[in-house]
């Protein structure tokens, strides 16, 4: 019990940067998701066809090898003579910002096109422009269609944290690995494995509660 004990210091502090990655990553994809949804279903041309070139490309690829690719390929680039070169940590948030903003758009845009057309022609009627139709109408019932997808790559986005080891970042798995290398017991990742599901539990919890809630204005 002692030795299960002494293990929660250095795994907290490995569950500490899982969950940095996890926040930095989350406030930075979903509005990136969701400018990305409005530029793939927008009239502009090309733009649409970019962005789903670019939503094919992040999910497409191992999220991994985009991870490798801007933390040792991106070094090799370089803009008016500045070197792209990320530290770790950085091209950490960099590839799952763009890798999650990719799926988040694809979530989101399916949310808005599920809203009924006669929604944006009753606010054309009404005199509302675009973006008050959107923010006024559109995006707040989007969000109770899209929550039980949204909750699955919540709950995966914890899970691919673990995927940062590879840039030797000391993240909960790296450090419980660490521990069981050292000590040669597999305790640590029995431990490991109990804080990332107490996280997923707790990401579960809410999205059951924000889908109760949203699901009042439905009935």
């Amino acid at each position: 019990m002692n030795d299960i004990l002494e293990l929660f210091a250095p795994l907290w502090r490995g569950t500490q940067v899982t969950l940095q990655l996890f926040t930095i990553t989350l406030a930075l994809s979903l509005p990136l998701g969701l400018l990305l949804a409005l530029a793939r279903i927008s009239r502009l041309p090309v733009l649409p066809s970019l962005v789903s070139g670019y939503v094919w490309l992040m999910r497409g690829t191992p999220l991994m090898l985009q991870l490798l690719f801007i933390y040792y390929a991106l070094p090799f680039l370089s803009i008016g003579g500045y070197s792209l070169k990320l530290e770790d940590y950085p091209s950490a948030v960099v590839a799952f910002t763009l890798n999650y903003g990719a799926y988040f758009a694809e979530i989101l845009r399916a949310g808005i096109q599920g809203v009924d057309r006669g929604q944006f022609e009753a606010a054309k009627a009404l005199g509302m422009t675009y973006p008050q139709t959107m923010r006024r109408i559109v995006l707040p019932q989007m969000v109770g269609r899209i929550l039980p997808p949204l909750s699955n790559e919540t709950i995966t986005l914890v899970k691919d944290t673990s995927l940062i080891y590879v840039l030797a970042l000391n993240d909960l798995l790296r450090v419980a690995r660490g521990i069981v290398q050292r000590d040669f017991t597999i305790v640590p990742f029995v431990v490991a494995a109990g804080f990332y599901l107490v996280m997923t539990l707790v990401l579960t919890w809410v999205f059951q509660r924000l889908e109760k809630h949203y699901a009042r204005y439905e009935a």
